[in-house]
């Protein structure tokens, strides 16, 4: 992957729209999945550990979560007793998969009284998580950058129409010169400058705030 398409994942990325909860049954055995989008690794285990409280008397509660704070990553998953490897890594593989970032799913199981051997536990608890995240569903997020940028009178229409290429204003105040608060979204923050650089021949002030 070539460093721009990199930069561009980690500023660009999707996560669960809302909470989301599935129930299936695999030869008897009840599993439960819930899906939730948490902001930080912190919010991830008391999620985690939420869920575990309430299902208390399950056999097990498998978790994974995938957090993603500005450019470092937090992630765990864990079996909680199922046969290493069966179950806490499927599930997180399908946050994996799906790109999905700043999430966290937990499958609570109650046994049936049959087996379902390595594979089927995976398929179980896989598809119980994709149940939960569909149910929550996606959206894609932006990171943005903030500026503040001081210009004249005369250059007002020109330099709004490239902030609404590449963001929003947010703020405007109109004095002996023009300032504008404004967001642009990070994978386009080079691109805007240069833009910007070339439209104004740098006869503006621009601040990141």
């Amino acid at each position: 992957m070539k460093k721009e398409d990199e930069d561009k994942t980690l500023n660009n990325y999707k996560t669960l729209k809302s909470s989301g909860r599935a129930q299936r049954e695999f030869k008897k055995s009840i599993f439960i999945g819930y899906a939730k989008q948490v902001t930080n690794e912190t919010e991830a285990k008391a999620f985690v550990k939420e869920i575990k409280e309430l299902h208390e008397d399950a056999n097990h509660n498998v978790s994974a979560y995938f957090v993603k704070e500005g450019s470092s990553f937090a992630l765990r998953y864990d079996d909680d007793g199922e046969p290493a490897g069966s179950s806490g890594k499927p599930v997180f593989k399908v946050l994996e998969s799906k790109g999905i970032y700043n999430a966290a799913v937990v499958v609570t199981r109650y046994f049936g009284g049959i087996k379902l051997g390595f594979g089927g536990l995976s398929r179980a608890y896989r598809e119980t998580a994709i149940s939960a995240i569909e149910e929550a569903g996606t959206v894609e997020v932006f990171e943005e950058v903030r500026f503040r940028i001081c210009f004249g009178y005369p250059e007002i229409q020109k330099i709004k129409n490239l902030i609404e290429e590449h963001g929003k204003v947010e703020e405007e105040k109109y004095s002996d010169a023009v300032e504008f608060i404004f967001l642009v979204k990070k994978s386009f923050e080079e691109n805007f400058i240069e833009k910007l650089a070339n439209l104004t021949r740098n006869k503006v002030e621009l601040e990141k705030i």
